[in-house]
């Protein structure tokens, strides 16, 4: 090696590095001149390394050396292997788009659909739709379905203990309700109101067909057997075989479908069976087993007598429950069925304590309960029905029954006031929804309340004399569509109860509405005939008293509902915030009124001069100031703007109704003088008729053709 380079070094050597034909290098790059001779090695000496490096500069200047020839060799490899993988993928790819093209449809025949056609809810036109439609399949409906999360089923704890171990695991168990068995909880629907019978059987056979497209079904009908059901009851009956001819075109469909597999043997079920039960006092099962026979079915209602008294509702419930949960599991030939639970009734039911029991049940055995029931009055425990006599053995007459249809809330909500002598006067306003119990059946097992009232109509009220028979007397209905934002508060009475104490608005308003009726200056004395001194003082002395008997209970009402007001911008729940300021705004004007006017019967007392001469006369006139007290003045401003922002934030509804009416009231009282005559003229008592003849006797013959005694009056106290 060292003779070649010898060699080489006997060329001549270029005198820069432009002459290599290389590029200038970098100022920080190390230059051939900077080797120092004492980092030289032992390779060679300083000349044999001069020849060293001319002989590599003279390879680095050619493009074509070995190295430069193994990198594009390199490079050229890689280009060809890259090219040939792509050219594997397109040439594959029209392969693929030719088997999807190709291949062939799948030849698995669909399973008919199962499509009706041939249902008609009603062939009477109708004039209204919506809620109050008869024979409309999507009715308005005031609650829409609600899918929880978690179920409102009491959770059930389980103790499992491992075999091999001492380690216990809880599980916690959700039951599933509604019409299946599934993984969330549907929650029903309230206040879906109608004004006849026909528009909820209507939609409750809709519900049927439902049903039963899902599997055979059991509809067991709940009668309520009171007097007062007497003409909803034939109304059902009478549209029966409406209901059985519209459900059997599902059964003949389903009939077809079996005929084959009854050829090869297979037992035939029918898919849809009823049962009838009634319940007074007593709850009674008309059908023997549930049938199919729609003879069998009416010949059972008309076993229902016209029983009076107690109404255990919730025990007939119950019983049904009990005794035909076995049809949700099938059994044999029998195969498992949804049950379903129809209850007509007129009331709340006087059987309370069950009803929480009763609720369990039908979830735990995801049975839903649809009520064809009665709207509840507004705030109201009780309400009059108009009854008119059927029976020829009574009077045909009519009269006004006390029920017990509400209210629609766990606990009442709002204040009683005023009516103390005349609780059939009060107005009486629907609440929007149905009582309160029975609602919360059906809207936690899935099913439907319908609140049935052929009165019922928007916008306009309903005088006493135009109630329908066996209807209760309501003056006004309102829209679903608004009071679905003030549907009531369906939970436990722990969860009520531990919500109510969270909050102080709420805490003041129920514990004012547990307070006892409270009266109003209903007919306060107005005139004073100030005929003397001594008399005139004795007449306002006895007026104060009426006054003084009412303010202490009317300022205590007013100081509970104060403490509430404090919190009243933290209460986001409309309906508790209408009825707060209702309530607390009424409340106050009513002991203002009576404030104020003992007040000005005092000042009356102590001295009022006429500024008129022949005037000897004061009246009391109801005004809108308060001019006696400074206190009482800030007290009327604070009531006029709660019911002001009622009416303002709550049109359309009875909190929005009750603060108009409220407001049209003045809240305080000023004196107006006048002339009374204290000497009017004599009565003409010669006016008065001569008395008439005595009256000859009858003859025989008249006695024989005298009317018989007229029929007795039924008792009807409880309907």
């Amino acid at each position: 090696m060292l003779k070649r380079l010898r060699q080489r070094t006997q060329d001549p050597i270029p005198e820069s590095a432009e002459e290599l034909g290389l590029r200038s290098m970098p100022d920080d790059a190390l230059s051939l001149n900077e080797f120092d001779p004492a980092d030289q090695d032992d390779f060679g000496d300083s000349e044999d390394d001069e020849d060293l490096e001319v002989e590599e500069l003279e390879e680095a200047g050619s493009w074509f050396d070995g190295d430069s020839m193994a990198f594009l060799a390199s490079v050229a490899v890689h280009v060809l292997v890259v090219v040939g993988l792509a050219s594997i993928t397109i040439a594959t790819q029209p392969q693929l788009l030719s088997v999807l093209i190709n291949s062939e449809p799948l030849s698995e025949e669909l399973a008919p659909l199962d499509v009706v056609t041939d249902i008609a809810y009603s062939d009477t036109p109708s004039d209204e739709f919506g809620a109050d439609s008869i024979g409309s399949v999507d009715m308005a409906l005031s609650s829409a379905p609600i899918v929880a999360d978690v179920s409102a089923v009491e959770a059930v704890d389980l103790d499992v203990t491992i075999p091999d171990g001492d380690v216990n695991v809880t599980f916690t168990v959700e039951k599933a309700v509604g019409l299946t068995e599934s993984p969330t909880s549907v929650r029903g629907m309230t206040g879906v109101g109608t004004t006849g019978t026909d528009g909820a059987v209507d939609r409750v056979t809709y519900e049927i067909l439902q049903s039963l497209e899902e599997r055979p079904t059991l509809v067991v009908w709940v009668f309520d057997s009171s007097i007062s059901m007497v003409k909803r009851r034939q109304e059902i009956s009478d549209r029966f075989d409406r209901i059985y001819e519209q459900l059997g075109i599902v059964q003949a469909e389903k009939e077809k479908r079996a005929e084959k597999e009854k050829r090869e043997g297979a037992a035939e079920v029918p898919p849809l069976l009823t049962s009838i039960l009634s319940f007074g006092s007593q709850v009674e099962i008309l059908t023997k087993q549930p049938t199919a026979e729609l003879s069998e079915i009416r010949e059972a209602i008309g076993k229902i007598g016209n029983e009076g008294g107690d109404e255990m509702v919730f025990q007939a419930i119950k019983t049904a429950v009990d005794k035909f949960k076995s049809f949700r599991v099938a059994k044999g030939n029998n195969p498992a069925r949804n049950v379903m639970l129809l209850v007509v009734t007129d009331e709340r039911g006087d059987d309370l304590a069950l009803a929480e029991e009763t609720i369990k049940a039908c979830r735990f055995q995801t049975i839903p309960c649809y009520v064809l029931g009665v709207p509840a009055p507004f705030g109201r425990d009780k309400t009059f029905i108009k009854f008119v006599e059927f029976d020829p053995a009574y009077a045909q007459v009519e009269d006004w029954a006390e029920v017990d249809q509400g209210p629609e809330t766990l606990y009442p909500e709002r204040v009683k006031l005023g009516y103390q002598d005349s609780y059939m006067e009060e107005p009486v306003l629907d609440s929007g929804f149905g009582p309160y119990a029975l609602s919360k059946l059906c809207y936690e097992t899935g099913g439907i309340y319908f609140s049935i009232h052929p009165n019922r109509k928007l916008n306009a009220k309903v005088e006493r004399k135009d109630t329908e028979a066996f209807a209760s007397q309501m003056s006004y209905f309102f829209d679903p569509e608004i009071m679905d934002r003030y549907r009531p508060d369906y939970l436990s009475e722990a969860e009520y109860m531990a919500r109510v104490k969270k909050s102080p608005l709420r805490y003041a308003l129920l514990n004012a509405a547990q307070l006892s009726r409270v009266g109003t200056l209903s007919k306060p004395k107005m005139v004073f005939i100030k005929r003397d001194e001594a008399t005139f003082t004795k007449e306002l002395t006895d007026a104060q008293l009426e006054s003084a008997r009412l303010y202490p209970e009317l300022a205590e009402m007013s100081s509970i509902l104060a403490e509430g007001e404090k919190s009243r911008g933290k209460e986001n729940s409309p309906r508790w915030l209408a009825s707060f300021e209702l309530s607390y705004g009424t409340a106050l004007a009513a002991k203002i009124r009576t404030e104020s006017y003992n007040a000005m019967l005092a000042k009356a007392k102590r001295g009022m001069v006429f500024t008129k001469p022949e005037s000897n006369t004061w009246n009391l006139q109801p005004s809108d100031k308060v001019t006696v007290d400074s206190k009482l003045e800030k007290e009327a401003k604070l009531a006029k703007d709660l019911l002001q922002s009622v009416v303002e934030k709550h049109t359309g509804t009875p909190w929005g109704i009750l603060a108009g009416r409220e407001l049209d009231n003045p809240i305080s009282w000023e004196w107006v003088e006048s002339t009374t005559d204290l000497n009017p003229p004599a009565r003409n008592n010669n006016r008065n008729p001569p008395p008439p003849p005595p009256t000859p006797p009858m003859p025989e013959d008249d006695k024989a053709k005298m009317l018989k005694p007229p029929a007795p009056k039924r008792p009807i106290k409880k309907v």
